[in-house]
């Protein structure tokens, strides 16, 4: 009997030795080819889940950036988990303790960007479009903070903006630097956004 193939398993492993091997050799100098001998099956099985290696990256994207919204939604709008500051920073909690898990794929995944940038692919509007509803979620929970009355009156846009930017800092610092302070960095912004929570 033919064994029943996990397609699901199949793309994402295909995924993470597609990232392995734009790490190792470049994004430019990377071929299916490369990726289908390191997974240990044929460039058609490749074909039949990605077209090229734009949609792998992609679906690197779309996967990690889909998988965490949902969950930080979860946390979002879970009453009882305290009030809105106290869920944001339960949030961004949650995205660094991911980012630290998931090091080594943040590092590809950002070195595949900085490669790309230096031969004018720039799939930093990728980034942002599966991102930007990061903002949003943190934009919602400062206003109904406000219209509540747990959060004093303040540009809910900036103070989304920023909370975001802390983020990418945070992701990047992750990344690339060996000496990322969790504690440190939780407490700076756990402090930042006390500012805005009623006394």
């Amino acid at each position: 009997m033919p064994k029943k193939i996990d397609h699901e398993e199949r793309k994402e492993r295909i995924l993470k030795t597609a990232l392995k091997v734009f790490a190792d050799v470049g994004y430019k100098d990377s071929n299916l080819s490369m990726i289908a001998e390191r997974c240990g099956i044929s460039r058609p099985t490749i074909y039949q889940y990605f077209k090229d290696k734009d949609e792998i990256y992609y679906y690197a994207v779309k996967l990690v950036t889909g998988r965490l919204f949902t969950e930080l939604s979860n946390i979002a709008f879970d009453a009882t988990v305290g009030d809105e500051i106290d869920r944001i920073i339960l949030i961004c909690t949650s995205i660094v303790d991911h980012a630290i898990e998931a090091e080594a794929e943040l590092t590809r995944l950002m070195e595949v960007m900085l490669h790309q940038k230096e031969f004018n692919n720039d799939f930093s509007q990728v980034i942002y479009k599966r991102t930007a509803k990061l903002s949003i979620l943190f934009k919602r929970l400062l206003t109904y903070g406000m219209q509540s009355g747990r959060i004093i009156q303040c540009s809910a846009d900036m103070v989304s903006k920023h909370i975001f930017s802390l983020m990418e800092s945070f992701c990047f610092q992750i990344a690339f630097f060996k000496n990322f302070n969790r504690t440190e960095s939780l407490d700076f912004l756990g402090s930042y956004l006390m500012f805005f929570k009623k006394s």
